[in-house]
């Protein structure tokens, strides 16, 4: 009992329990999106590209957050995130339609991306910075263990005993909620040890991390919807199938997170994301000419694992920031991050139409640039060592 008021004091346990509710809740509608949009609305690559276009407003509107931050603490602001994506997941199965499906889809977007903003903005400032990598890892292991129950829920109650796509958003969302409520009590408000600027910062010196978000979120929309749409689409997987390779994808980042965050720690972040985009391009040109499922599903876990080393990013805004520009950062960031993903996915949605290996080819010459940007992140980032000199 000593033990667990213990925990129950700790902001790392906090951050750690919401890692764990949010995929608990998104990795299922994720799992269950592209099966439900086929199967149930009559989806195409055009309203798919459509829809995840709209999901990524609210990420693009990210910034907002620095100006709810002037009536909530960050710590409430999450929460109350969190329940308002678990509320649109409960409501999804039940507005099968074209519009309905849109609708929902950018109220939960709303809740995701507000949550990310402000978890990345909390870890950032409760984490000293020789430990925060392998927290990540950490986090990413414990998210890995949500995504894992998801999927299994998935194949137990879909493939097992027939259970409906209403039925199943009704689960995820309402078991969100109830665990969401749960941290709410069960953990203080935690003090920040620095005063965040409540306005939008922008600074020249912060350009090179500005560019990498950027380009990830490029790269990430090709990966997030037309990789598993192919899965679909082209090799005609089922639902359970999705399940299956998705828990497939989480067992291995539940094995190599945490020692992808030590080893990001122990190398550095410019050698982590050297091996990322060099892993990226070669990937995401076997994706533009791949004929056999399972090749194809091997790729996908690969391209996975390839974007757990992304938490080098953040880890090398730390190094370089100044502490009371965390907050109005992570929500910037997190706006630039969507400036691509907003147009993308409805742009490549026409071009999948015509050619399914063009939109990867393009996630090659997305991959290129950042292995340029890459180069430039020092070996060892300080304020005042923001770039790498190249000549």
């Amino acid at each position: 009992m000593a033990r667990l008021r213990s925990a129950c004091q700790s902001p790392q346990i906090m951050l750690l329990a919401m890692a764990f509710i949010m995929p608990l809740t998104f990795s299922l509608w994720t799992a269950l999106l592209n099966n439900f949009a086929v199967e149930q609305v009559g989806f195409t690559g055009r309203e798919i590209g459509i829809l995840h276009s709209l999901r990524e407003i609210p990420g693009f509107l990210a910034f907002t957050a620095i100006f709810v931050l002037l009536l909530l603490r960050e710590q409430v602001f999450a929460l109350l995130s969190l329940l308002l994506m678990s509320l649109a997941i409960t409501a999804t199965g039940y507005f099968p339609s074209v519009v309905g499906l849109y609708a929902t889809t950018i109220i939960m977007s709303m809740g995701f991306h507000y949550f990310e903003t402000v978890n990345q903005s909390l870890t950032l400032q409760f984490l000293p910075h020789g430990e925060t990598a392998h927290f990540m890892g950490r986090a990413l292991a414990v998210k890995s263990v949500a995504s894992l129950l998801a999927y299994g829920s998935i194949w137990l109650l879909m493939g097992q005993l027939n259970i409906s796509y209403s039925a199943m958003y009704v689960i995820a969302g309402s078991l969100g909620l109830v665990l969401t409520v749960l941290i709410w009590v069960v953990f203080p408000q935690f003090e920040q040890h620095t005063v965040q600027h409540k306005k939008i910062i922008l600074r020249k010196r912060y350009g090179l991390y500005y560019a990498l978000k950027f380009m990830s979120g490029a790269r990430r929309q090709i990966f997030m919807v037309f990789a598993a749409f192919m899965m679909v689409e082209k090799f005609g997987y089922s639902v359970q199938q999705i399940s299956s390779l998705f828990l497939l994808n989480y067992l291995f980042n539940l094995a190599f997170a945490p020692r992808i965050g030590r080893w990001i720690g122990a190398v550095g972040e410019r050698s982590a994301l050297l091996l990322e985009y060099t892993g990226l391009i070669v990937v995401f040109s076997c994706y533009a000419f791949v004929e056999t499922a399972w090749i194809a599903a091997a790729l996908y876990v690969i391209d996975h694992l390839f974007f757990s080393l992304a938490i080098a990013i953040d880890t090398y805004f730390q190094k370089i920031a100044d502490p009371a520009d965390i907050a109005s950062n992570a929500s910037v960031s997190f706006t630039i991050n969507h400036v691509a993903a907003v147009v993308i996915p409805a742009l490549l949605g026409f071009v999948w139409l015509e050619s399914p290996s063009a939109v990867f080819l393009t996630g090659v010459v997305f991959a290129v640039i950042s292995l340029g940007l890459a180069f430039v992140v020092p070996r060892q980032p300080t304020p005042g060592r923001e770039m790498q000199r190249i000549l």
